[in-house]
């Protein structure tokens, strides 16, 4: 990805100076160079067209799932989602829903562990609000202990598709989802999901809402 390039770039020249001046370390910012290239990988995903489903807006594992309050744009009580992501996870996030994005905000902070719970209220963080014509999503991107940089990229009035690539975290991090409290979960603490692929819930329509009141 083009984001990785500064830091190739500066590797790269390390590696060359390194190597010049002393050879046996050049092992160094060589293994540095081919990780943050393996870091920024974009591995191409299968995007299911299904109607009504919200797809995880990263890869990771689900580390919490709970009824809250989202003030910023949903400005009610929602089903949240929290994905952590390792160093060792894709990176890039991808639009959970097919709509309009009705709201962006950057909000600077601090870089706790993206794990502990206080690090969504207080980490450098962006918020994007997804408008899919019946229903509104959003989606937070919190900077974890390692990162340093948030990158996202639609502004307010793009039309996106699910399982376009919005943006990324670099080098550690957690991504939340707010659903509608209406929307049937399938995922659950501890599972492992993959930006894009993984189905997280479905929107009630009519004929979901006759099948979920006959299980």
């Amino acid at each position: 990805m083009p984001d990785a390039l500064p830091y190739l770039f500066v590797l790269a020249v390390a590696a060359a100076l390194i190597y010049w001046l002393y050879p046996v370390l050049v092992v160094v910012p060589g293994a540095l160079f081919f990780f943050v290239a393996w870091f920024f990988r974009n591995p191409p995903r299968r995007i299911s067209s299904e109607p009504d489903i919200v797809v995880s807006p990263a890869d990771g594992v689900i580390v919490g799932i709970e009824d809250a309050y989202e003030p910023h744009y949903l400005k009610s009580q929602a089903k949240r989602i929290t994905i952590f992501l390792n160093i060792f996870n894709v990176h890039v996030n991808r639009m959970p829903v097919a709509g309009n994005i009705e709201f962006v905000e950057y909000k600077p902070g601090e870089y706790l562990a993206a794990y502990r719970e206080e690090a969504a209220l207080r980490n450098e963080q962006t918020l994007i609000g997804i408008y899919d014509g019946r229903s509104r999503f959003l989606v937070k991107q919190v900077a974890g202990l390692i990162a340093r940089r948030i990158v996202c990229w639609p502004k307010v009035g793009d039309a996106v598709a699910r399982g376009d690539i919005f943006g990324l975290i670099k080098f550690g991090s957690c991504t939340e989802l707010y659903l509608p409290m209406s929307s049937m979960l399938e995922v659950g603490v501890k599972d492992r999901v993959r930006g894009g692929e993984t189905i997280i819930g479905r929107l009630r329509n009519e004929e979901n809402t006759r099948q979920a009141a006959s299980t």
